[in-house]
């Protein structure tokens, strides 16, 4: 066994040298930073300095997100927070695989999920899958966020590698009008207003909506995003009670990940389409504070929401890329004349070596004879309505105990939700753009043929979760705190199958319980002003969600997101956390960072490809492990110009040997057995690295204000390479015959630049260009059969020879997910009645 080394003693080091430098520098401290407060738990209320949090805590205002100009959060989060990366699956700005430290927050369904997000204290966190959609989010509501790393048990179930918590504007942080309106290329155009108040009797309001339009760097793949956000509040001394109400209506093109011969062609070229999501959102909250004293604060908040979700994707169907899709039998031409076709091939008219798919999959699917394997396309439908409600309530003491500081708060939380999905698979045939085009007949499980499929889901789920928690921060002297946390949570999960019968073989319904007591235990240490260290453990969990339970069973694989069969039950996912690390600041402009941390997760619920192509099933797995070390920096080198840099080693590796399915990896078993091109597996081992875990992270960035009026920031996003799905043991190299793509993605750097101009008191003009370079690059890859020659034409029985089984070999080639090219755009921001303007 190859034992790779803990990065761990390297960068305790490293941060007990930035310690002993920080220390001595000390004394020429000029002033100290101002204290950042942070909320320990997902609901605002009573924070603490974040020194005395045990975790490296990264947090940001919402100017900081303006003087970026990012469009959405997760462009903000990839440039400038420590540890986070982004995966573009879908290639589309609003649906990103948000990454940090490994642990994944995604708009995908059967994407491991591991970070929790909340607004205001409401969950965020869809219950079906877990999933997030980052569309739903009104940027332009953000006051202020805060990265929360670890499996911090406060922050509830699915919290196992960070929770991201989210406050929004009110009348009072962002008083006066704003109307922002931006152009760009690519057809980008947007326009936000926002408005806000308050008054001497204590209400105060706030409103913002956006309208974002985009038609894309890529084929047919618009954005268009709607956001309405709202809030009514009242305040006094001791009180402030507010009500939210958000509107979200977006209607977005993500179309996918390419095939790397056919991307070489044209950067802007799709796979297959359409592929589109439709999500509108209606939310409502009450948030409420009060200080019953001057030492005990009562806070809570009371929610609903709901999420209708659509999706329509055009994919190639793998079933049919071993078939004959050539020119139609006599039978095949005489039933589509019939049905009234004209220009039908004649027999010998044509090359036997041009393909007719289109006409065999419309004969046989008039017939419902095996258009399952003579339609090369699919048309995925989905249907998914989501509700959402619930209540939190805690209380905060900050009386001294024992002569000591100490802050001590206590909750209770109790969360609901209820889920219909629906979904259908239409057989169809690929058209010369690669759109998919359908034919009416669906697979229902009536097809006259052996490989019949039934792809038909009609599922109601629902799940409640009570939660209670508690946290307590003493501090045993002035330098030295100590913070103990925890929680339990008790999640039940119905399924009930509204096209087959409990009771019956492949019913989905079924009924689950899981319960956990979660703890923490940190320490924080300053032994002057301007240095902090810190260490912690923490515990989180998972409970499987109502489509992985309902996707579990590896005698009936399932194809995301079309289909689910009965399941045996999964378990929990448990990460266990362990941190440490030091801050401090330096010559009082000089600030620095340095941490290591390790995250082991047991039964992680992956979603394993299964032996039919296409398909697969929910599983727990029984290792995963993710450490690194965590350095930064940040400071002011005159009174104009701010900058800093951030950089993350990650070790993302597998701790027990598992099988996958390895179709596309040219190392399988069954190539091993000299049959490259068939279905196999593949063996990994302890140590072998997950895939889209880049080992290496690192950003760095600067604003310099040439003229009081003008500024300008520059930034720069370098990412390592990564292995891609389907690579899990890192082993698949490309022959040139039956695999046609790299195991991995390389890594790349992407620089960006903004500029802002102070035209008047009230007018600001901007401008951003994203990936100034205009640099090729890929952020994701994924190893897979494909149904197209080099030159985008569809092929069906690549190769006619071996026969195994009376299956045929395929082509396989590397998927990626292209980052985007050099985008800008220009704006103007006009503020009327703002403190300043």
């Amino acid at each position: 066994m190859i034992h790779r080394p803990s990065p761990a003693p390297l960068a305790l080091a490293v941060a007990l040298a930035c310690l002993q430098a920080g220390a001595l520098a000390q004394t020429a401290a000029q002033h100290l930073p101002d204290v950042v407060v942070v909320a320990p738990t997902p609901l605002p209320g009573v924070g603490i300095p974040k020194a005395q949090i045990p975790a490296a805590v990264q947090t940001a205002k919402g100017a900081d997100l303006d003087a970026s100009h990012a469009p959405d959060l997760s462009d903000y989060l990839k440039r400038r927070l420590n540890g986070v990366y982004v995966n573009d699956i879908q290639n589309n700005p609003f649906q990103p695989d948000v990454n940090y430290r490994g642990f994944t927050a995604s708009p995908l369904l059967g994407t491991p999920q591991g970070l929790s997000l909340y607004l205001d204290g409401v969950r965020l966190n869809q219950p079906f899958g877990d999933v997030v959609s980052w569309d739903l989010i009104p940027r332009s509501a953000i006051d202020g966020l805060v990265l929360m790393p670890g499996s911090n048990p406060l922050f509830g179930l699915n919290t196992l590698g960070g929770a991201l918590a989210l406050t929004t504007k009110d009348g009072r942080s962002a008083p006066g009008t704003a109307i922002d309106m931006l152009a760009g290329n690519h057809g980008r155009r947007s326009a936000t207003l926002e408005h806000g108040g308050s008054n001497e009797a204590g209400w105060h309001w706030f409103l913002t909506g956006t309208k974002f339009r985009d038609d894309g760097w890529r084929t047919d793949s618009p954005s268009d995003v709607g956001q309405l956000f709202t809030k009514l509040g009242w305040a006094d001394e001791r009180t402030d009670i507010s009500v939210t109400a958000a509107h979200a209506d977006t209607d977005l093109n993500g179309n996918g990940l390419q095939d790397v011969r056919l991307l070489a062609r044209d950067y802007a070229s799709v796979y297959t389409k359409p592929d589109n999501t439709r999500n509108q959102q209606n939310l409502l909250s009450l948030a409420l504070r009060h200080a019953l004293r001057d030492d005990l604060t009562l806070s809570g908040n009371v929610y609903y929401r709901d999420i209708d979700t659509r999706t329509y994707n055009g994919d190639i169907n793998e079933a049919a890329l071993g078939e004959s899709l050539y020119q139609p039998t006599l039978a095949e031409r005489t039933t589509l004349r019939n049905a009234g076709y004209t220009n039908i091939p004649v027999s010998g008219a044509t090359s036997a070596n041009t393909p007719f798919p289109k006409w065999r999959c419309i004969a046989n699917a008039i017939t419902n004879s095996e258009p399952n394997e003579k339609c090369n396309g699919l048309i995925n439908r989905s249907h998914t309505v989501q509700t959402q409600y619930g209540a939190t309530a805690q209380l905060t003491a900050t009386t001294a105990l024992a002569g000591h500081e100490n802050q001590f708060t206590a909750g209770a939380g109790y969360d609901g939700n209820r889920v219909r999905f629906n979904q259908s698979s239409e057989y169809g045939y690929l058209d010369s753009a690669r759109g998919v085009v359908g034919t009416g007949v669906f697979a229902d499980g009536t097809q006259d043929s052996e490989n019949a499929e039934d792809s038909r889901v009609d599922l109601t789920g629902s799940s409640l979760t009570w939660s209670v928690y508690a946290t307590d921060t003493f501090a045993i002297t002035d330098a030295l705190r100590v913070t103990g946390s925890g929680r339990y949570n008790r999640t039940k999960v119905s399924n009930h199958d509204n096209l087959i019968a409990g009771g019956t073989a492949g019913s989905l319904d079924g009924s689950y319980v899981f319960s956990r007591f979660n703890p923490a235990l940190g320490l924080t240490f300053t032994p002057k002003a301007g240095i902090n260290a810190y260490a912690g453990y923490n515990e989180g969990s998972r409970a499987p969600s109502a489509i992985e339970l309902g996707c579990a069973d590896p005698a009936n694989p399932c194809r995301l997101p079309n289909a689910m069969a009965g399941d045996p039950p999964l378990r929990q996912v448990v990460t266990r956390t362990i941190e440490a690390g030091l801050s401090g600041r330096v010559a009082g402009a000089l600030n620095w960072n340095a941490g290591v941390f390790r995250a082991v997760n047991r039964d992680d619920i992956q979603f394993v490809a299964d032996d039919q192509a296409g398909f697969g099933y929910f599983r727990n797995f029984g290792k995963t492990r993710r450490q690194g070390v965590e350095l930064g920096l940040n400071g002011s080198a005159t009174d104009t110009v701010n900058w800093g840099a951030n950089y993350t080693y990650l070790q993302a590796t597998y701790q027990s040997a598992e099988t996958f399915n390895g179709e596309g990896n040219s190392s399988n078993s069954a190539a091993l057995e000299g049959n490259p091109g068939f279905e196999g597996t593949i063996d990994v081992k302890p140590g072998d690295r997950m895939p889209l875990t880049p080992r290496h992270l690192f950003k760095a960035w600067a604003d310099w204000r040439l003229l009081p009026t003008v500024r300008v920031g520059v930034d720069m996003n370098a990412v390592g390479d990564s292995l891609a799905r389907g690579n899990e043991n890192g082993q698949h190299q490309a022959d040139g015959t039956y695999y046609l793509g790299p195991g991995k993605v390389g890594g790349y750097a992407v620089f960006n630049l903004g500029a802002d101009w102070q035209a008047t008191r009230a007018v600001k003009l901007y401008t951003q260009v994203n990936n100034v370079f205009d640099r090729r690059y890929a952020s994701a890859a994924q190893l897979g059969a494909t149904g197209f020659r080099s030159d985008g034409t569809f092929i069906g029985r690549p190769f006619t020879t071996p026969v195994i089984d009376g299956e045929r070999a395929l082509l396989h080639s590397t998927f990626v997910a292209p980052g985007a090219p050099r985008i800008f755009w220009v704006g103007v921001r006009v503020e009327f009645g703002r403190t300043g303007s």
